[in-house]
């Protein structure tokens, strides 16, 4: 919902928090590497309190009480407060409890942080999670799920990806002027079509920060509509600098019901999105699909399917903006980047692939893809790398994962083996032991956590349960075989939709088996 504008202020001075990699570590807490929150949103009532589970990788770690926790950012501390903290019956995992302070209406994004020891500033953060109070949750439909209303002008078609269609958007009370456009590739041929839509002044939607750009995304061959959702928790619970909420909702289109949808924040290059500078930063995306308009292919290193070399997008500067020059200077750091890593000396922890990647998003985001069973690293199709002012080369943001994940139909390797470990610079990487060896102590760090992923499942496939019905009743999704050489994509589009969500849980589960035996 749209936050009050003293809310928005407050939220725009957002105090960078104290990096939480080990050189801030304190002896005294060796053991405190990561934080997870078990809750995507926590919602209360206006002055009312609501707990949240969160774990801690050192199990001996203890609290002397909740001025141990902080929220980042600070600004969140003038809505909630922490008011206890205490263990849960299984070690090494806790209860939070949130205090409304007794603002009226507010929807938040925020991250938990940990002190790292009593009175230290030092931090380890948590990912993303958020807070609501009651008062801004939106009116839901009979199917459970909030209800978006979106109206064009007298009520016009919406026939193209590139022409804006003027419209309304509305949700339970908050009412946005905007536009509205097609989207996607293969995606936009489809019955269901995904769109764009474009705020005419930024807001925060449901609780997602301010910004004008919003995704409506269709997930028309998903038999369990929740892939996408899973992929943005499974990111969530990683080290990666910003992953996109999302939300499950009914479309309404110039009134009509056109079933269940995805509504995401876009990737932008923004302080509430990527948050690189505006300037001087760059946002590269890798995608066979070649229909930008600044594209190139680095020829070190080999996609295995369609591209010798890998294919760079620059979606950050816009076209429009950047000049020559600086094009020149982003492929020119690409190709130097791509250089050291195939040299002789690119594991050197001084002057080889270290000093140019932000190794730890990079394992994060290969773990992402991996336990997903998401092939597009190696196809790359929406994989993204940013580079701040001065900063290394960073993976992420994770984004479209709905074709072809956790499904043996398009990767039947993951089976028994690993999906990723041959994709784009991972070929290279993988050959560092040093590399591999953080990767596999990374993806025992993230397990227990990913262990409670089918849980989270299951809660998804009981929240849209009748949604699906509705969804489905309108929607065959193996009707995409029509646009795939007459070859059915994820392999469950004929199951049913409980059928289809209980096979997914399966083959998750069967990834984390199967990749901690191949590291």
């Amino acid at each position: 919902m749209r936050l009050q504008r003293s809310w928005l202020c407050l939220l725009l001075l957002i105090i960078p928090a104290i990096s939480c990699r080990d050189d801030n570590i304190s002896e005294e807490l060796p053991g405190l590497r990561s934080v997870t929150i078990e809750e995507e949103k926590v919602i209360m009532e206006p002055g009312g309190s609501a707990g949240f589970h969160f774990r801690v990788k050192d199990p001996q770690f203890r609290f002397s009480g909740p001025q141990d926790l902080v929220l980042s950012p600070v600004s969140a501390g003038s809505l909630i407060r922490i008011s206890d903290v205490h263990p849960d019956a299984e070690e090494g995992r806790y209860v939070a409890e949130l205090q409304d302070i007794g603002s009226e209406k507010f929807s938040i994004k925020t991250r938990l942080g940990v002190r790292t020891a009593p009175g230290s500033d030092a931090l380890v953060l948590s990912g993303e999670f958020i807070v609501s109070n009651s008062a801004a949750v939106p009116e839901e439909s009979t199917t459970g799920l909030p209800i978006v209303h979106i109206n064009t002008a007298n009520g016009a078609a919406i026939k193209s990806k590139t022409v804006w269609v003027p419209a309304t958007m509305r949700i339970g009370g908050e009412e946005y002027a905007c536009s509205i456009r097609g989207r996607g590739n293969s995606t936009w041929e489809w019955p269901k079509k995904p769109y764009t839509v474009r705020l005419d002044k930024r807001a925060s939607v449901m609780g997602m920060p301010a910004h004008k750009r919003w995704i409506l995304l269709a997930n028309f061959m998903d038999r369990t509509l929740m892939r996408n959702i899973v992929a943005m928790k499974v990111a969530s619970l990683t080290s990666l600098a910003w992953t996109p909420s999302c939300v499950s909702v009914e479309l309404m289109l110039n009134g009509r019901h056109v079933g269940n949808y995805l509504l995401i924040e876009q990737v932008r290059v923004d302080e509430n999105r990527v948050n690189i500078d505006e300037t001087d930063g760059v946002l590269l995306e890798l995608d066979f699909h070649g229909d930008e308009d600044i594209q190139w292919v680095d020829y070190h290193g080999r996609c295995w399917q369609r591209w010798d070399g890998i294919p760079f997008a620059i979606k950050h500067p816009d076209s429009d903006e950047i000049t020559p020059e600086r094009v020149r200077q982003i492929k020119d750091y690409v190709s130097e980047v791509a250089s050291v890593l195939y040299s002789d000396g690119f594991a050197d922890p001084v002057g080889g692939y270290p000093k140019y990647l932000d190794v730890e998003s990079f394992i994060d985001y290969w773990i992402v893809f991996e336990v997903m069973g998401n092939h597009e690293l190696g196809n790359p199709g929406s994989v993204f790398m940013h580079k701040d002012k001065g900063g290394k080369l960073t993976a992420g943001p994770c984004w479209d994962f709905d074709w072809g994940v956790l499904s043996y139909k398009t990767s039947p390797q993951a089976r028994t083996g690993l999906i990723n470990g041959e994709s784009i610079w991972y070929a290279r990487l993988m050959k560092d032991p040093v590399f591999r060896s953080a990767l596999k102590a990374r993806f025992l760090e993230l397990l227990p956590a990913l262990q409670q992923i089918p849980a989270f499942m299951e809660e998804t496939e009981q929240m849209l349960s009748r949604s699906a019905d509705l969804n489905f009743s309108m929607w065959d999704p193996s009707q995409d075989a029509s646009l795939n050489g007459w070859d059915i994509i994820n392999g469950d589009e004929k199951l049913s939709f409980h059928q289809a969500c209980e096979r997914l849980r399966d083959i998750f589960e069967e990834r984390l088996t199967v990749i901690g035996n191949n590291l």
